[in-house]
């Protein structure tokens, strides 16, 4: 069955070129029923191929020559090994329960089949970001999501808000890429290759010139590692490129859960955690990411303690966790950040989904103050998205329990004391402000408008039954594949994909940290619950006794100012410089030549002037003509540019198998 591993992400294909050929003209709302069967032969598929790597077998399977342009040769090709199938299983049946979830969401959009087209679309772009066996099909996927990203934010493009997120994440995206380009560049200089295969298993040979000084001081592979990470900090929003993802909440809520929680914002993670061979001989590099990590951890914990909008929340809570993720790997743990990966998946996706249960229910209401006392109305959304706030805050026994503390706890014994405390600090603001979501969503009284309240109706069954399996998967995932800590299921399957973790220098007891986090996460989820379920007048008395705090906290520091003073702003400076100067000097010039050349024309012969005029309208004609044949080419509708590259892939691929 391994050998059939192209299906995985050929099914969602499929998905995408009969939705995106048929289904505004014939499918409109069945969509879902080419749809979601996709996304499920793609998870059975995937199930199966799962068996057999638990078995011991792997595959690196070359299907064809993609580039061959003198040495530089790229294949076609997939990786099934431990660490491909831990995140190929994630992204089939967390995509699954969001297609699912999404019958009921969309229900009576008038892009309803637009939107499963471009789900569709967007696991066979994650799929083959994990599965390849290369960086530069990887970056195919990676740009892939991208795209996707992009289409999903945008989706309600007739929203100004919408739109301008969606070009905020491709222009931040891009800033990542460059680097993440830069890197290829710079590897395929040093190994002679992109292969995932064919790099780790020259790290040994090539070990002296790699970790020698270079450029600037600098080893090789700490560029090489360094440009890479770039990519990661835009793909997986860490700072300082994390400010798209907070606006990502204007797409609708199931794209929230898939894209921005559960799966496309870990490819970072994948990324470095595929590369650890690399990484592990480029300690500056992890010293960094580890930073990084914990220091993103706590910058967007502290600001998710004042937000409002429950989703603004939720998605600062996922760069939260991402920092988490990359604490893990660059303290040398990349077992435990790609288990929190897997546990991420299921909590974080099972909160959005939950949110989106709540916005659903009160016809688009966001506004955290305009809730409350929605957990009787609402008794299914209430406790499937309680478990869910609980897995994120780390209490025992549920998911991020096990994932969350082996990350602090490797952090702890490798030395990392600093960046410990600064993820337990974390791990208090997260018990407390994800207790704040829940009070002001679920208890007390209800705060909004009371006409909708008299109406209100818990998640039909389509949006009911993927919030179940996701706190199913919250309760049971993190002691079944973790326990023992730091030597459970996950991480043994994850072993052989994985550079070996550095060897602890400390020998604290796993039980005792884990207690001291758990009671961390206990004073967060006391403090939240004393705050905003009993003594509910205090935050209000907090926020004005301490405005500039509070402000600094819900203006998100100012980044975004600040960012548009340097970037936006200041590049329009720039831009007006420039144009100063084309005024004044270019155009200046031209229009000194126009002068000269009509005071020469005045003393030419008229019809040597009639000739020239004469051949001059014959061109701009010519002009002209093109201009209109290509304008129906050249329309500026990313739909219409995201069909023709649908339909040449699926040339290529159809001649290909004739010939």
């Amino acid at each position: 069955m391994m050998e059939y591993i192209w299906l995985v992400p050929a099914f969602p294909l499929v998905g995408v070129v009969i939705n995106g050929l048929f289904g505004r003209s014939y499918l409109r709302e069945r969509a879902h029923l080419v749809a979601v069967p996709a996304a499920g032969l793609s998870f059975l598929v995937a199930l199966l191929i799962a068996l057999e790597v638990v078995a011991g077998r792997t595959l690196d399977l070359h299907l064809y020559p993609w580039i061959v342009a003198g040495h530089f040769q790229v294949p076609i090709g997939f990786l099934v090994d431990p660490l491909a199938t831990v995140m190929m299983l994630t992204v089939t049946f967390v995509g699954l329960l969001i297609h699912i979830y999404s019958i009921g969401y969309m229900h009576g959009d008038p892009g309803y089949p637009r939107f499963f087209a471009y789900l569709n679309l967007f696991m066979f772009s994650m799929l083959i970001l994990v599965l390849a066996n290369n960086y530069l099909f990887m970056f195919l996927g990676w740009e892939g999501v991208g795209l996707c990203s992009y289409l999903l934010i945008g989706f309600w493009y007739e929203k100004k808000a919408a739109t301008d997120a969606g070009n905020k994440a491709f222009l931040v995206n891009r800033v990542g890429d460059a680097g993440f380009l830069l890197g290829l560049f710079l590897l395929w200089t040093t190994c002679g290759t992109l292969e995932y295969g064919a790099i780790f298993a020259q790290t040994a040979t090539l070990q002296a010139s790699l970790t020698a000084p270079a450029v600037g001081g600098v080893s090789l592979v700490t560029w090489i590692t360094l440009l890479l990470f770039i990519g990661a900090m835009g793909k997986s929003a860490q700072l300082p490129l994390y400010v798209w993802l907070p606006d990502a909440m204007e797409g609708p809520t199931p794209v929230s859960a898939l894209i921005h929680a559960a799966t496309m914002v870990t490819a970072g993670v994948y990324m470095v955690a595929r590369s650890s061979p690399l990484y592990s001989l480029a300690p500056p590099t992890l010293e960094l990411v580890a930073t990084i990590g914990a220091l993103t951890a706590l910058f967007a914990a502290t600001i998710a303690c004042v937000q409002t909008d429950i989703k603004r929340v939720i998605a600062y809570s996922t760069i939260s966790q991402l920092g988490y993720m990359f604490l893990g790997a660059g303290v040398g743990a990349y077992a435990s950040g790609i288990f929190h990966l897997a546990t991420h998946a299921f909590f974080k996706a099972l909160l959005f989904l939950g949110a989106g249960a709540v916005i659903h229910a009160l016809h688009g209401e966001q506004d955290l103050q305009r809730m409350g006392g929605l957990r009787r109305p609402l008794k299914l959304t209430a406790y499937t998205f309680l478990i869910g706030a609980a897995a994120n805050a780390g209490v025992f026994p549920l998911a991020g329990f096990w994932s969350k503390d082996e990350i602090l706890f490797a952090a702890f014994t490798t030395g990392h004391y600093g960046l410990w405390a600064l993820g337990l600090a974390g791990a208090f603001l997260t018990a407390f402000y994800m207790t704040r979501l829940y009070c002001l969503t679920f208890e007390g009284p209800f705060r909004g408008d009371p006409a909708p309240a008299r109406h209100l109706h818990d998640a039909p069954p389509s949006m009911a039954l993927p919030l179940l399996g996701l706190a199913l998967g919250s309760v049971v995932v993190g002691g079944l594949l973790g326990y023992p800590p730091e030597h459970g299921l996950v991480h043994q399957f994850l072993a052989p994909s994985l550079a070996a973790a550095p060897e602890a220098a400390g020998h604290a007891s796993a039980w005792l940290l884990a207690g001291l986090s758990l009671g961390v996460a206990g004073a967060g989820i006391g403090a939240g619950t004393l705050l905003y379920l009993r003594w509910r007048d205090v935050p209000e008395l907090l926020a004005a006794r301490f405005q500039r705090a509070y402000r600094l906290l819900w203006h998100q520091y100012y980044v975004d100012e600040l960012y548009d003073a340097i970037f936006v702003d200041g590049f329009l400076r720039f831009c007006r410089l420039f144009w100063k100067v084309d005024e004044n000097v270019v155009d200046g010039a031209v229009n000194g030549t126009a002068d000269v050349t009509m005071r020469v024309s005045n003393g030419s012969d008229w019809n040597d002037i009639k000739i020239v005029d004469g051949a001059v309208n014959r061109i701009a004609d010519i002009i002209q003509g093109c201009s209109a044949t290509w304008r129906y080419v050249q329309t500026g509708l990313v739909q219409n540019y995201l069909m023709a590259m649908v339909l040449g892939i699926f040339l290529i691929v159809s001649l290909y198998m004739v010939l």
